[in-house]
């Protein structure tokens, strides 16, 4: 089925899921860094801590992870991808951080820290990539490696929030729909608003979760155009094969001169979720 394999989504690092070359994640990060940086800012993240990237990418939030726990904390991050990681590592030594900061590759299925490590997780937009099984595992892994009473946040996308205008409002639900019929990477996509269970699952305590809309108007910025025109792109070109494919003819060509999005109406939007909890003492953690 269309879903099984992350690689048809495109965008793929050496791991060959879609949308995590670092080229894509960059330009994503950019169309959407102030909205990005408001969810990091309530993840209850203190000074003074040690915190954990978990799926760091290349690197786009660990500057700003060194500037919340300021000279006395410190980063450590983590990424599937190996060139991912080891662009992270290169950017923050260019970058000279306030405070000691490790990246590394790994995986969150199997993070290579002992227990009680680190004060805060911060796992953004890498769940949409786990199968329920794994999410379960990354979140037991996540929990094991932070102290009791330390926080989990985790940021991923809401898929169901996605629209564009001008154009058909139900063309982004449709394709979901149709893709998200099986287990796979679109339904993965469109579990973002079912985490606080998924952390409550997990034995944290006193879960809170947000659900914020992104916003893009015409004329959209620079960022904001590169990324979601080939975006948009790449989802064109999946359409075809799930019976959604006409609607989505003005889509597949991201330097068109009529593209939707160069629209004096144009609109694109996402959802973005945070959920956040509290790892409970050693002895009743699930």
């Amino acid at each position: 089925m269309l879903t099984d394999d992350h690689e048809i989504w495109g965008h793929t690092s050496s791991t060959g899921l879609g949308f995590t070359h670092h080229s894509i994640v960059d330009a994503h990060f950019r169309a959407c860094a102030e909205p990005y940086l408001g969810l990091l800012g309530q993840a209850g993240i203190e000074r003074g801590g040690h915190v954990l990237d978990a799926g760091c990418g290349a690197g786009d939030f660990l500057p700003h992870l060194a500037e919340l726990v300021g000279p006395g904390g410190r980063v450590t991050a983590v990424d599937l991808a190996e060139e991912n990681a080891g662009l992270a590592a290169r950017r923050m030594r260019r970058a000279r951080p306030v405070c000691p900061v490790d990246v590394r590759q790994g995986s969150v299925l199997a993070l290579p820290y002992p227990d009680d490590s680190f004060d805060a997780v911060w796992c953004a937009n890498t769940v949409q990539y786990l199968t329920d099984e794994e999410l379960a595992g990354a979140l037991a892994e996540l929990s094991r490696v932070t102290r009791p009473g330390g926080t989990i946040a985790v940021k991923d996308m809401d898929a169901h929030l996605i629209t564009a205008r001008p154009g058909d409002p139900y063309l982004f639900a449709d394709l979901f729909r149709a893709a998200g019929a099986v287990p796979g990477y679109a339904r993965q996509l469109l579990r973002g608003r079912e985490l606080y269970r998924w952390l409550k699952r997990a034995g944290l305590t006193g879960v809170r979760q947000r659900t914020v809309l992104i916003e893009h108007h015409a004329p959209l910025s620079p960022a904001a155009r590169q990324f979601y025109a080939a975006a948009c792109a790449r989802l064109a070109a999946l359409a075809g094969p799930l019976g959604t494919g006409r609607a989505w003819e003005p889509y597949l060509d991201p330097d068109a001169a009529a593209h939707p999005l160069d629209d004096p109406d144009g609109y694109i939007s996402e959802g973005n979720v945070l959920a956040v909890g509290t790892v409970p003492p050693a002895g009743v953690r699930s």
